[in-house]
Parts: C-alpha cells; sequence; structure tokens
C-alpha cells in the first residue's frame, strides 16, 4: 500500500550527516511493513533483525558495544557480508535490547551503515535503556493510514484527487459527481479507519462484519500491551483507554475523571494519560487560554480532550451499531464525537499540534491550528446547519486576535464566506503543514 511517509524515508536516505532514524507510533499501523519495502527500493542490501521473533539476537549486544565488535557480531548473526555504504540495517521490535539503542551512538559514528529502528511502544518506559543515543538518531512519528491514502488503496485515480487539491487552492467547488462519492468514501473511512490490515480486508471484502473483527482483534492487542509494557497504574490505563468512546459523546467532549471515579484527581491519572500519548493510543488535544501566537504557551495543559489513534478502532469500541448509521448518512450531535476524532486523527497525521478553545462567554471551537505566523479556527459540523456557528463567530470577532480566516468542515460543497471558507469533510486531507515546511526553505547567498 502507498504510504506517503516514504517521502520521508527518502530524503532521510539522502540527507548529509544522516543519524539513526527511529520510528514511532502506535501498534499495527504498517512501520514494519513500510521500512521492510523501502529497504528493499532503495538499498542494494537490507538485512532486518527482529528482536522478539530472534530474541537471540540481544547477544549479539552483550558485550563490548564499540563499532568494531558490534558489526562483526552482526554479521556473524546474519551469516552474511554487509556491503559498506550499500546496506540498510532495520532494529525492529528494539524495545526488547536496551543495548542495541545504546549501540547506536558508536555505530552511526562508525558511519559504514544505514540504521532504522522501530517497535512497540517506545514512548513509553518499559525496559531501560543504559544510555540513550542523543545526538545520534532523530525520531519520525508514524500514524495510521490518512484520508488520501485510503482514497488510493481504494482506487481513486490520480488525476481525481489532483481535480480536488487544484479546487481547494483555488476555492472552487468540486462537480457535485465527484464530491458526493468523495463524501461517501469518507463515511467509509469512518468506519474503516486507517489501519492497514483492516484497510486490506475493507478492499477485498466489502464486509464491515470482517473489518470490525480485525478492528476488535487490534483493540485486544493494545489492552495486552497495557498489561504487558505498563509498569504500574495498569487499571487506571486501561479505565482511561475504555472510556475514551463515551467521554467523547459526553456534552464538553472533555475527559471528566468523575466518570471512572467521582473522588479522582487528575495528578492521581497523569502518568494513564501521558502513558497512552507516549503509546501512540490516545490524541490528546488541548484547550486554550487565548488564540495568540504561539499557541504552544497559551495551552492548558490540565484541560483537554482525549481521542483515539483511529477512528475505526473509536467505532468498533462504540457498543450501538454506528457502522449502520454512518453508512446511512446519519452523522446527527450524537455522531459529533466520532467525525471530531476523524478530525483529530487527520489533523495530527497532517503534521499539526492539536488544540481546541472553551470558554463560557464565547463558546466552544473544535480545533484552533497553527501554521507559521498564522492561525487558523476550525469548526467540524456533522448535521444540515451547518453555516451555524455562534462560537466561531465570536472568535473571529475578538479584535484583540485579529483572525481574518477560519474552515467549516461540513457536508457541503466548498463555499467562501467572508473570513469563513466551507470545505467538504474530504479537503482535510489537504490541510497540510508539510507546505509550510516547503516554504521555510531559503537560499543562502553569501557572494558578496
Amino acid at each position: 500500500m502507498f504510504r506517503k511517509i516514504e517521502k520521508k524515508l527518502l530524503a532521510w536516505k539522502e540527507s548529509n550527516h544522516k543519524k539513526a532514524l527511529l520510528i514511532t507510533g502506535a501498534r499495527q499501523i504498517g512501520k514494519t511493513y513500510i521500512i521492510r519495502e523501502f529497504g528493499k527500493k532503495h538499498y542494494e542490501n537490507f538485512v532486518e533483525i527482529n528482536f522478539i521473533t530472534q530474541p537471540s539476537a540481544c547477544a549479539i549486544f552483550d558485550g563490548d558495544l564499540d563499532a568494531k565488535t558490534v558489526i562483526m557480531n552482526l554479521s556473524a548473526f546474519l551469516r552474511d557480508e554487509l556491503v559498506p555504504n550499500k546496506t540498510l540495517i532495520f532494529f525492529d521490535e528494539i524495545q526488547e535490547c536496551p543495548n542495541a539503542r545504546t549501540a547506536i551512538k558508536f555505530l552511526v559514528e562508525d558511519g559504514q551503515f544505514d540504521y532504522i529502528e522501530s517497535g512497540s511502544l517506545l514512548g513509553v518506559s518499559y525496559k531501560a535503556v543504559p544510555s540513550y543515543p542523543v545526538g545520534f538518531e532523530e525520531s519520525l512519528q508514524m500514524y495510521p493510514m490518512d484520508f488520501e491514502e485510503f482514497c488510493i488503496a481504494s482506487g481513486v485515480k490520480k488525476e481525481t484527487l489532483t481535480y480536488l487539491k487544484d479546487c481547494y487552492e483555488k476555492s472552487v467547488a468540486p462537480s457535485e459527481l465527484i464530491h458526493n462519492k468523495m463524501q461517501d468514501l469518507f463515511k467509509y473511512y469512518i468506519i474503516v479507519g486507517g489501519m492497514p490490515e483492516v484497510v486490506s480486508e475493507f478492499i477485498e471484502s466489502h464486509d464491515i462484519g470482517k473489518v470490525i473483527e480485525k478492528q476488535k482483534d487490534i483493540l485486544a492487542l493494545y489492552r495486552q500491551d497495557i498489561s504487558k509494557y505498563s509498569k504500574k497504574d495498569k487499571a487506571k490505563i486501561s479505565n482511561v483507554f475504555d472510556r475514551i468512546p463515551s467521554e467523547l459523546e459526553a456534552k464538553t467532549r472533555r475527559f471528566n475523571l468523575a466518570s471512572i471515579d467521582k473522588n479522582a484527581r487528575l495528578r492521581e491519572y497523569e502518568d494513564a494519560f501521558v502513558w497512552l500519548k507516549d503509546a501512540g493510543v490516545a490524541l490528546p488535544c488541548y484547550n486554550l487560554n487565548e488564540i495568540k501566537v504561539p499557541l504552544k504557551i497559551n495551552e492548558q495543559s490540565r484541560l483537554f480532550k482525549l481521542f483515539l489513534c483511529d477512528t475505526g478502532l473509536l467505532c468498533a469500541m462504540c457498543l450501538e451499531n454506528v457502522q449502520f448509521e454512518i453508512l446511512k448518512g446519519n452523522l446527527s450531535i450524537n455522531m459529533g464525537g466520532i467525525l471530531e476524532n476523524v478530525f483529530a486523527q487527520l489533523i495530527a497525521s497532517n503534521g499539526f499540534s492539536l488544540r481546541y478553545y472553551n470558554k463560557q462567554k464565547i463558546g466552544e471551537v473544535d480545533f484552533v491550528i497553527q501554521k507559521g505566523s498564522e492561525i487558523l479556527p476550525i469548526e467540524i459540523k456533522s448535521g444540515k446547519s451547518y453555516r451555524q456557528h455562534a462560537a466561531l463567530d465570536n472568535v473571529m470577532n475578538v479584535a484583540e486576535w485579529q483572525l481574518d480566516k477560519a474552515i467549516v468542515f461540513c457536508q457541503g460543497n466548498l463555499e467562501k464566506e467572508e473570513k469563513i471558507t466551507y470545505l467538504p469533510w474530504y479537503m482535510v486531507m489537504f490541510l497540510n503543514q508539510d507546505d509550510l515546511d516547503e516554504s521555510l526553505k531559503v537560499k543562502l547567498d553569501v557572494d558578496f
């Protein structure tokens, strides 16, 4: 399956002064698959060691960790020659071998080979790493398949996506035929989500029952991970994880600990929230004091919503038959939490930090993102009355904040109305932070 992260992997390969690349993200999002495909496609030699399926490989790093010793042990273990400057070495499930993580510093300094590391729950404390390779390792966060990747996997033509992006950039409404088909496809994405195994099942069978079974298997795996990898507070982490769907359906969607225990205090559960975030399972979205640049310093860390990393998994966790309702187009107010979760997932995978704004006198704006020096308030509308957005209007009218653009994602087609642009749900795939990264590249001319 096509994954956009391959472009970033290629940029890493071609960079000068290369570090080891640590790819993080939740379980079952396709990390191993894409690294393996990338290695075979772009390197003359690709070798892979999985520390779970090959536990004896940990012995490679039992003794001295200098590059010469480790490379000699590697070649002996693999029973193959490692060709300098032409080989990618992939350490998978590296959390099972902390010494391998420490050795990365010396291997990168040696410079003969390229290294990619990946594994499950690398963000959480599981086995102590003797010494992290600070300065010799760069991280790349990976997410489930986004909507554009889902479209490509589903057979949407490249020309169609190019046409839609052109409409987005020029603020021109797409044809009604394409618009309706894309909105339907977006509803499928809400149900299926972006886990590659689940997407493959949907494309092959179009059987939602089989899709849900795959999703439940992944959820069971996540619960097993909590039991295996969390050193403490297993019950608290499980409780928070299981409460995510119902908290998103609450009126404010803000996570309320009283729903777990009326006497619970945030400091008692703080480690549970951090664990789920670091595991890539949950996406926190923080409330803002003010909508001013930089947004980071205006975050309220104790007021947040908690989204699940994948919309399909969220649907599978819901007790009601929400899949059937969504397929019928019934994305009414009681589906608002699910729709917000989709956008949280896609906004995060597009490179933005998740924040929202909620104050009693103004109301709540679902998301507020920062793109360079520009701030963009975003509302997500599930119903047909998407032109009613009192909180968004209030925010735009705060003179001190000087906001001149806002977006409402809705069922309707693209439309502009003064400061507000109405975009169909599926156009969230074009709201990308990477565009900003390109614009920040400058040509340095010191020839004067």
